[in-house]
């Protein structure tokens, strides 16, 4: 008999094959549900809601970290994303290159959001602006009220200030009382006409390319999750899901390079495949922990640590099971 278990994960090409059940996972009977990143990790890092669920990077090591984690990973890799076209600044902030956000305040939805450690990584590390140079103006984006998934005990050299009560970042974008915002969704303010909200890169895509020729990275935003106790009890999911959420990548790749009708609303999808192609190489979004992988994943790690966030520094090999990593050949 198959187990019946409950997998949250975002609505996108590469999870669809599960989701419409051309892809079966082996031995599981699975209740698919397709979320928002918010509700999915809120309910995920709050109330262990999901037997299998797709998981922040950021949130699940400082679970671990802390010795609090309720979920084990697995190296799927459902997110990713550069992050350069995360960092949005106001006209009137005078912000033109990122050195210039030094002491400067900045909104952002949560601290411990992947998205936002990868840009304080980006700014560190090219830029030299520390984390500690800014003041994080903490708060919801359209809601009054956000709170963090998970408690941080944030270093004392960090600014993080909550918005106050009845204010939200975008108004506060809005009304020039901070001076930019930091995170994976764009301020509703950014897409008005006549906004007063710019990129602080205009280009992302010519320096996420650059950022990635000189370090080898494209950042990892999510992995997947299994609650541990079910994995304990039940260690064949490990590499029943991998297999299963690879085919059903490998089948979201078929159909991206698909030529014979575009199977996204998107003109050149085909040329800037093939660019992308022969500068990332073929396997560019890759599962596992080959050594690009390994590579970013301890690259995020030791910022994560930096920024406050985990309690100890963290190795990759403590952030998924053995039988995760390894697999038979023939």
């Amino acid at each position: 008999m198959k187990l019946s278990l409950s997998v949250a994960v975002g609505n996108y090409d590469r999870t669809r094959a599960l989701v419409d059940g051309r892809v079966q996972i082996d031995g599981v009977h699975p209740a698919i549900m397709t979320l928002s990143p918010e509700e999915m990790f809120f309910r995920a890092f709050r109330h262990a809601d999901f037997d299998i669920t797709e998981l922040s990077l950021a949130s699940y090591a400082v679970s671990l970290a802390n010795g609090a984690n309720k979920y084990v990973a697995l190296p799927i890799f459902l997110s990713r994303a550069f992050r350069h076209s995360s960092i949005y600044v106001t006209r009137a902030s005078g912000i033109q290159t990122p050195e210039q956000m030094r002491g400067k305040r900045i909104g952002i939805a949560e601290y411990q959001l992947t998205a936002n450690v990868w840009a304080r990584a980006l700014l560190e590390d090219d830029f030299g602006v520390s984390p500690s140079e800014i003041t994080w103006v903490r708060g919801g984006m359209d809601a009054p009220v956000r709170p963090e998934k998970l408690h941080l005990d944030l270093p004392s050299d960090l600014k993080v200030e909550a918005v106050k009560a009845g204010d939200t970042l975008n108004q506060l974008m809005k009304d020039g009382k901070i001076d930019g915002f930091i995170g994976p969704r764009a301020p509703k303010c950014f897409f008005e006409e006549d906004s007063k909200i710019v990129r602080l890169f205009n280009d992302s895509v010519t320096v996420g390319l650059d950022y990635y020729g000189r370090t080898g990275i494209f950042p990892i935003m999510h992995v997947l999750g299994v609650r541990r106790i079910l994995l304990e009890h039940q260690p064949f999911l490990a590499q029943a899901l991998i297999k299963a959420f690879d085919e059903a990548k490998n089948i979201a790749e078929a159909a991206l390079a698909d030529t014979s009708a575009t199977k996204v609303t998107m003109p050149f999808v085909e040329d800037h495949l093939d660019r992308i192609k022969g500068i990332m190489g073929t396997n560019f979004w890759s599962y596992g922990l080959d050594d690009a992988n390994r590579n970013t994943l301890q690259t995020f790690l030791d910022h994560h640590h930096r920024q406050g966030l985990s309690s100890r520094a963290l190795a990759v090999d403590e952030l998924f099971p053995v039988n995760a990593v390894e697999a038979y050949s023939l």
